[in-house]
């Protein structure tokens, strides 16, 4: 199988439970948290691979207006999501504020057409935060990803800054590559 990201790349065996992630992913969110106003942000999210058991994985975020113009720069992350035995993943995320994170959780594929993942979904919770001495408080977290009708929703909820978990960003995204390759 190639990815399905017009790269011509062959996604491994182990990989395969998670091809349906690969790809530029584009669109926009809602961010909350009880310390925060609510704001709404657009989001670029890249997954690859280069033919190893492995994602590698980008996402950056921009404030948007009304209008839906870029603002600002808001968050990055970058890491890698590694398939495990038995439907678990090991996600392992860094970001430029002071902290890193592990997370485990498991992916379950809810519907296939002609050998093609079209329902999915990936829950995963925070099993260890390292953070910089000048990095926020923040100590636990569970994400939410799944493929529903070709679009990419995510949620994540976290705790931090002495609030319990609560919902913290939420988006839609739409798959950017697979309009390029067409």
């Amino acid at each position: 199988m190639l990815a399905p990201d017009g790269s011509g790349v062959e996604v491994p065996e182990d990989l395969r439970p998670l091809s349906w992630l690969i790809g530029r992913w584009v669109g926009v969110g809602l961010g909350q948290f009880p310390t925060i106003e609510d704001f709404r942000f657009g989001q670029e999210v890249v997954f690859s691979t280069d033919g190893r058991p492995f994602l590698s994985y980008l996402s950056r975020t921009w404030l948007i207006d009304e209008a839906g113009e870029r603002v600002r720069p808001l968050g990055t992350e970058a890491g890698f999501w590694r398939p495990r035995p038995n439907n678990g993943i090991e996600v392992t995320l860094a970001h430029p504020t002071g902290f890193a994170e592990t997370w485990a959780g498991s992916l379950h594929v809810t519907a296939m057409e002609n050998a093609v993942i079209t329902g999915a979904r990936a829950t995963l919770r925070v099993d260890h935060v390292v953070r910089t001495a000048s990095a926020k408080d923040y100590s636990d977290g569970e994400r939410l990803y799944g493929l529903v009708d070709g679009k990419l929703l995510w949620t994540f909820d976290m705790q931090a800054v002495g609030e319990g978990l609560t919902n913290h960003l939420s988006a839609t995204l739409t798959n950017a590559s697979a309009m390029e390759v067409t």
